[in-house]
């Protein structure tokens, strides 16, 4: 018997609210961080998500593997999709204002295409195939990435240019996480999840006893609940909300959220935190949002049009 079709109206209502959460996690990483160092802080969100997460999968009556294996996988997907990228981008918006970072970390998608492309000859989805549309928007995000961060490196001498370059560089790890991600493929989504952050817990505590000795810190009200936020709902609940729509939108029209949160999350840093951006990133963000919009449009739709054509 086949599954009912999903009602379309609240999926992409789900779809709008998991892009606002990850919009607006990059504003919250921005109050959080003022009282509370990067690496404590990415720690204790992972922490509190990966229970979350782990909760959720014993209501579900999931139990995570066994193996070592497994675990060793569990590991490496972590470093790729938690501890360093947020890491990266929770030491970069110390410098930075977080809607610079949610344009310039949005860009997962187009280096995750890269990467498929570089290692073709190990992809067999034919759903994965390299397009013009891709290419175009391959072009257009690394244009608007040129433009924004290039543009820095010859204002204000460069002062943002690193940490600009550290949330590119968190982009690619999120590329190298997803291409990994495929190891998981027969397993419960929710599993690998819980599984790396755990891992990333783990091995982001140790850093966080040494380095920022947390029993010393006092942190804001405002810094603790920015962190709360981040971790159930950007984090745990984003995950859980996700995963649904993989089953009922596709891995495709999933990850059209990569475009919309970048709009949602320049609004909120304007709302929050009274953000501007100047002209060249106006335009930056232009590119980048056509060409993430390029990766993300599902192939079929234009096969469709060439069959009702």
């Amino acid at each position: 018997m086949q599954n009912p079709r999903p009602n379309i109206i609240l999926e992409i209502c789900l779809l709008l609210v998991v892009a606002t959460l990850w919009g607006a996690s990059y504003t919250f990483i921005k109050i959080g961080i003022e009282t509370i160092p990067p690496i404590t802080f990415i720690a204790a969100r992972t922490i509190i998500a990966g229970l979350i997460l782990l909760c959720v999968l014993k209501i579900r009556k999931i139990g995570l593997p066994t193996d070592i294996a497994t675990w060793k996988k569990f590991i490496f997907q972590a470093c790729f999709n938690s501890v360093i990228p947020f890491t990266l981008v929770a030491w970069a918006e110390q410098y930075v204002n977080a809607s610079l970072a949610v344009i310039l970390n949005s860009s997962s998608p187009i280096f995750a295409f890269l990467l498929t492309f570089i290692l073709a000859r190990w992809q067999t989805s034919p759903t994965q195939t390299a397009t013009r549309l891709k290419f175009f928007g391959v072009t257009s995000g690394m244009l608007g990435l040129c433009i924004i961060v290039g543009f820095q490196a010859f204002t204000n001498l460069g002062r943002e240019l690193i940490p600009q370059i550290a949330l590119v560089a968190a982009a690619m790890c999120y590329a190298g996480a997803a291409f990994f991600g495929r190891q998981f493929k027969n397993l419960d989504s929710m599993v690998p999840a819980a599984g790396s952050l755990l891992c990333g817990a783990v091995i982001l505590l140790p850093f966080s006893l040494i380095v920022d000795q947390p029993w010393t810190l006092h942190p804001s009200q405002n810094s603790i609940l920015a962190l709360l936020y981040l971790a159930i709902f950007s984090t745990a609940f984003a995950f859980v909300i996700i995963f649904r729509l993989f089953r009922t939108l596709g891995s495709v029209g999933a990850t059209s959220q990569a475009f919309l949160r970048v709009p949602l999350g320049v609004m909120i840093g304007a709302y929050f935190l009274n953000e501007t951006l100047s002209s060249n990133m106006w335009v930056g963000l232009f590119f980048v949002v056509i060409g993430v919009a390029a990766m993300t449009i599902p192939e079929d739709i234009f096969k469709r049009r060439k069959q009702l054509g």
